[in-house]
């Protein structure tokens, strides 16, 4: 099904731009992506022994878009994985006949405890996801997709190649988000669509990269700071779309409109034919079309049928979505529920933050139960953010702990991870 609709894709669009390889300079036509396509043997297998119908595409190249559609084109269940990403492991764990038509597709993903676990998608779901995408974000032949995020990751994944293979939106690869590469990647180009994560708006807004051809720029994977998003349509004029999604059901929310926002929590609007509610818990439920079949190795009550359960703490008010923390990440203390993104919401507005990570740690004093650490990135000192702090917070919300950093590093999955820095804190903390 998602071969034949490429290769419809590729004969509607036969000589126009489909790929083209800032690395390189080398680029295809829609018909010579076809072709390449077509005769492409694709990578060797990289799954153990008895997993040989699972194909693991991998890298920032043309060449995962080959490995794709030759996967594709012989009917194996894809996986993409990160460059140098594990995976395997898993996959040996259980054998391959344990994944039967119509999958066709995993997506990596971790558990609440960090364990590697796929999300396993149907054809008629990948499909469904793109469509919602297309539609909701508009995007455009015309505004070719420049991209910087990874492929394999769930996010590059669906708004880059997807569109590219499904819709027919051209894809030009930048080999790295950084400043200079992404001045030339787009330097030829009149209008682009600029999908990124918040580290790389500010990296490029710091530097005055953004290429002046972004016509569309969307930001997803991380909160993007109200202040940074406020910012960049001060200096440039350019609206930064927040993006909500997740691995398990694709799109979510999308935040379409032309002005900034002025309250972080707000996520936008239900994608196209995503409806949205709230269970007994205060947590997201999405239902689409685009939700995951299951999840692989083990199931889980969460995902099926149609339906995904968030551990994601909203709001639906008035046709928009607002978040409102996650219901692992709340901080107890002394009997109090608070979500950290509360706390990291109120320092982000400090003009001299530019990161910032909150969670709970456990307190020696078992009546408080846990205090609340921030990670921080700024160029002000503690008692001037607990000051600020204090003219929005209560008291009992303002950190007890700060750790004062030069910058919050990423996970694999070019995420900043709540658990391990969590981790981190505790460990150094004891030692």
């Amino acid at each position: 099904m998602l071969y034949e609709r490429w290769r419809k894709i590729a004969g509607e669009r036969r000589n126009e731009l489909a790929l083209r390889d800032a690395a390189s300079g080398r680029s295809w036509t829609f018909a010579e992506l076809l072709a390449a396509g077509e005769s492409w043997k694709g990578a060797p297998d990289t799954a153990p022994a008895g997993s040989c119908d699972i194909a693991m595409p991998q890298g920032h190249s043309p060449e995962f878009i080959l490995d794709l559609l030759a996967a594709w084109r012989e009917n194996k269940i894809v996986c993409p994985l990160e460059a140098g990403q594990g995976g395997a492991g898993v996959l040996a764990s259980r054998p391959v006949n344990s994944l039967v038509p119509p999958i066709v597709h995993l997506k990596s993903t971790s558990a609440t405890g960090g364990t590697a676990r796929f999300v396993a998608f149907t054809a008629e779901q990948l499909m469904a996801d793109a469509e919602n995408i297309v539609a909701t974000m508009g995007l455009r032949p015309d505004w070719p997709n420049l991209g910087v995020i990874s492929m394999a990751h769930s996010y590059g994944f669906s708004n880059l190649v997807l569109p590219l293979l499904l819709h027919g939106i051209p894809l030009i690869l930048a080999p790295a988000p950084l400043p200079e590469i992404i001045r030339r990647a787009a330097e030829n180009e009149p209008a682009v669509t600029l999908a990124a994560v918040p580290a790389m708006w500010r990296a490029w807004h710091a530097t005055d990269a953004i290429p002046a051809g972004v016509r569309l720029a969307i930001s997803a994977s991380a909160p993007l700071p109200v202040n940074l998003e406020q910012e960049i349509f001060k200096s440039r004029g350019l609206k930064i779309h927040n993006f909500l999604g997740s691995s398990e059901c694709g799109g979510i929310a999308y935040d379409a409109g032309a002005t900034p926002r002025t309250d972080a929590a707000f996520a936008g609007a239900p994608m196209q034919s995503v409806n949205l509610s709230l269970n007994d818990s205060g947590c997201l439920v999405v239902r689409s079309r685009a939700v995951a079949e299951t999840y692989w190795p083990e199931k889980s009550d969460s995902l099926g049928g149609g339906i995904f359960s968030t551990s994601d703490l909203a709001e639906l008010k008035e046709g928009a979505v607002f978040l409102r923390g996650r219901l692992g990440d709340q901080i107890n203390v002394a009997g109090r529920k608070l979500s950290p993104e509360t706390v990291e919401r109120a320092l982000l507005a400090h003009p001299q933050v530019r990161e910032c990570l909150v969670f709970g740690v456990p307190d020696r004093d078992a009546e408080r139960t846990e205090i609340i650490v921030a990670v921080i990135v700024a160029g002000a000192t503690e008692m001037e953010l607990k000051q600020f702090l204090l003219r929005t917070l209560p008291a009992w919300q303002v950190p007890r702990e700060w750790h004062f950093v030069k910058s919050l590093s990423v996970n694999a999955r070019g995420k900043i991870s709540r658990r391990e820095w969590r981790q981190r804190f505790v460990k150094e903390t004891h030692a």
